[in-house]
């Protein structure tokens, strides 16, 4: 445990400031007969006042002092007497900051205490990282760019969701006029306000939320995610992948390197720095409206969707290895790594599983090793020559996504059916 050690948060002191095969597969189900309600979150964007846009960026900033004041307090505490600081006795002391400090007391003092829960969080995941061998990761000072979201943790206390005149009450800031796009439903449990380049927006996390099951439609459905294609489906159809980071990618490296050549701390600098941020805010958005609209499709017309169980994070490692080991085809591993990020299959199964949820259909989930080089009449392995074709010794070439796709279904119990031989 170390020495006993006495020290209290400073806010203005010292511190950076800123399944093998045939197994049965994993399942998830979801059938509006066993749960009726679900959690959901719902964003909509912020019409703030200027005054109102000004409190907004003093509360991000006097939380972001907080964060970093908190951070620096058991960083110094371990290095100087190896004593663990907790969040217990750190929100112990949010009385007395707020009765010394008449910026941090405008505050809600529940918004206060969740972000020291948010530091709490950081240095959680940091100890489990260094528990399992992973690459630590310590918590990080958060400079003005890098804390864009202050919670509210119950509705109600410090903020207040006011359905009919479409605002949201903020203390220290105001009633805030609230672009409410969609109908919200279910018991508010959280509400969090967030900033997007100069824009601002709440996200509000909701309970007991009714599903709205679709009829079912008698249909089943394998899918094999990939780079080349999006996706492909055990009916023969197939997603084209629109690859938003490289049709971006000229734009994208245009102003980077203008963010390059420009002054740090210079008002170019923020300028360039913004400019570059609003392309990969269009990207991500773009990425997010092509996999809601690709779910919504499958859910709609499949009852069973069967997917890869995906390790993308390890599918992603960089291939440079070490001094003493270095990595081979690092360039072409690196490109891969990029085309898998931005397809974002992480992201779109995720989706899928919050649709399907809503939907009450199901998603199956399997193991993924070979399902694309497994022959589907002998079961035997397959040579791969092109990223498109694979060819069984016995049996001749086949498309390979679509052996995939049939494969995550034969593995999920869907069935199973012979492949037609890919044209030479």
């Amino acid at each position: 445990m170390g020495k006993e050690y006495h020290s209290t948060i400073n806010l203005y002191g010292g511190g950076n400031p800123g399944l093998q095969a045939g197994e049965e597969p994993l399942r998830l189900l979801f059938c509006s007969d066993i749960i009726s309600k679900m959690w959901r979150a719902y964003v909509f964007r912020l019409a703030p006042t200027r005054g109102q846009a000004r409190r907004l960026n003093e509360c991000l900033r006097d939380h972001r002092r907080l964060y970093n004041a908190a951070l620096e307090h058991r960083r110094t505490a371990w290095q100087r007497a190896r004593a663990p600081i907790s969040y217990t006795s750190q929100a112990s002391e949010l009385t007395e900051i707020r009765a010394d400090d008449s910026e941090q007391a405008r505050w809600s003092y529940s918004s206060q205490q969740a972000t020291l829960r948010r530091l709490d969080g950081a240095f959680r995941a940091f100890f489990r990282r260094v528990k399992h061998g992973e690459r630590p990761g310590y918590p990080r000072f958060k400079g003005r760019d890098r804390f864009d979201s202050v919670l509210w943790p119950v509705d109600g206390d410090g903020c207040g969701w006011q359905r009919e005149p479409g605002r949201v009450y903020l203390q220290g800031i105001g009633h805030v006029k609230v672009r409410q796009h969609r109908a919200l439903e279910g018991v508010i449990k959280t509400l969090q306000v967030t900033r997007e380049g100069r824009a601002w927006s709440v996200v509000l996390s909701c309970d007991e939320v009714p599903k709205c099951p679709l009829p079912p439609s008698g249909y089943s459905v394998g899918l094999d995610l990939g780079v080349a294609r999006f996706a492909t489906l055990t009916d023969g159809i197939v997603i084209d992948n629109p690859r938003h980071l490289a049709a971006s990618r000229a734009e994208l490296t245009e102003a980077q390197q203008r963010l390059s050549r420009a002054k740090r701390t210079s008002h170019n600098s923020r300028r360039a720095r913004a400019r570059v941020a609003a392309i990969h805010r269009t990207i991500r958005r773009q990425r997010a409206d092509f996999h809601h609209k690709v779910a919504r499709a499958l859910v709609r017309d499949y009852d069973v969707i069967a997917v890869e169980d995906l390790r993308i994070t390890n599918m992603t490692h960089s291939a440079r290895g070490t001094l003493e080991e270095p990595g081979t085809n690092v360039a072409a591993k690196s490109g891969l790594n990029r085309s898998i990020l931005d397809a974002g299959w992480g992201q779109f199964l995720g989706i899928l599983a919050s649709k399907a949820e809503e939907a009450g259909r199901e998603i199956r989930i399997v193991d993924p090793r070979h399902t694309s080089v497994t022959c589907l009449e002998c079961g035997g392995r397959m040579a791969r020559p092109r990223q498109d074709t694979v060819i069984c010794a016995t049996h001749g070439a086949f498309d390979a996504d679509l052996v995939g796709a049939w494969n995550v279904a034969t593995r999920a119990g869907l069935g199973s059916r012979q492949v037609e031989h890919a044209s030479s």
